[in-house]
């Protein structure tokens, strides 16, 4: 069974980290790509970063370039997303996903992945 689970949301204040990690099972970890999407009240889910556990490539939203970083340890089937420099436009419910089997042109669209985690809540306040 495929499992995804985030964890590392909190409460902080805006310019602070904060540590997402993405705990991944039931799957040959390195033949997948990984995202991280967020979602505010009343907004639609946003793509923000997602890596290739294959090639180990990259790619950032351009609201989060700079800031974020997301990195993957293929020998504990965890993907990471480290969040500096926060504002409170971060502020939403965190998902981690796994990209459909044979990669995409387009690596930060929702309808790309297949399998998703529960979330975690990430709040900054001002």
């Amino acid at each position: 069974e495929v499992q995804l689970v985030e964890s590392g949301g909190g409460f902080v204040q805006a310019g602070e980290s904060l540590r997402l990690s993405c705990a991944a099972s039931g799957f040959t970890f390195d033949d997948y790509a990984i995202g991280w999407f967020r979602q505010a009240p009343g907004k639609e889910r946003e793509g923000v970063s997602c890596i290739s556990n294959s090639d180990g490539r990259t790619y950032y939203a351009d609201s989060v370039k700079g800031r974020f970083t997301i990195s993957s340890d293929n020998a504990k089937n965890t993907v990471y997303l480290q969040m500096n420099s926060l504002k409170p436009q971060d502020t939403a419910v965190y998902y981690c996903a796994r990209m459909k089997q044979g990669g995409s042109s387009w690596p930060l669209m929702w309808y790309e992945y297949d399998y998703w985690g529960q979330g975690t809540q990430v709040t900054v306040s001002s």
